[in-house]
């Protein structure tokens, strides 16, 4: 029965991760969307399995903004290496 809640689960993060990564999609990802899709699904997989009482929808959620905080870092470093590279 959690081999199969695990199952659906991965797959409807997968189904929703694409669909909010294609909306997303104005800017260079710095990561490629499979990349960022696994990141989402082994995140999910590790709080599901650490903590057995948090839900689906509060996991998807916390991963979704770990990894856009950390796509952030990674983008807005980029933006002043090259702005400060302009200005020389």
């Amino acid at each position: 029965m959690n081999r199969i809640m695990m199952v659906i689960a991965l797959s409807s993060a997968i189904v929703i991760g694409t669909r909010a990564l294609a909306v997303d999609s104005t800017g260079q990802p710095a990561m490629s969307k499979r990349q960022l899709l696994a990141q989402v699904v082994e995140c999910m997989k590790k709080r599901m399995s650490a903590n057995k009482n948090t839900s689906y929808n509060e996991a998807m959620k916390a991963c979704k903004e770990q990894i856009n905080k950390e796509s952030d870092n990674l983008s807005s470093g980029a933006l002043v290496a090259s702005d400060s590279q302009t200005k020389q």
